[in-house]
């Protein structure tokens, strides 16, 4: 395992940890808090920065960039669902 991959997943790890509360506090609350414009070019390149880590064989951090990128994928969704109601 390279160093690097060990470093990019830890701190990824500790954005996903205060994403995650969040993604759940906009459940919780029914509401998108955060612009579509933010929200959608944060996902958007979350996914791209992930596909190079896997091209780049750093396997835990595309993971959990997978993972905060559908974190954002979701507040998106939240942002689009929310301001119907």
């Amino acid at each position: 395992m390279l160093w690097q991959d060990l470093v990019i997943t830890i701190a990824n790890l500790l954005f996903t940890y205060s994403l995650a509360h969040q993604v759940y506090y906009g459940f919780k609350k029914k509401k998108g808090l955060l612009t579509l414009i933010a929200s959608g070019l944060t996902f958007i390149g979350l996914y791209a920065i992930a596909i190079a880590f896997f091209t780049l064989n750093l396997y835990f951090s595309s993971v959990v960039a997978t993972i905060n990128a559908t974190l954002w994928l979701t507040l998106f969704i939240q942002r689009i669902k929310y301001s119907r109601a």
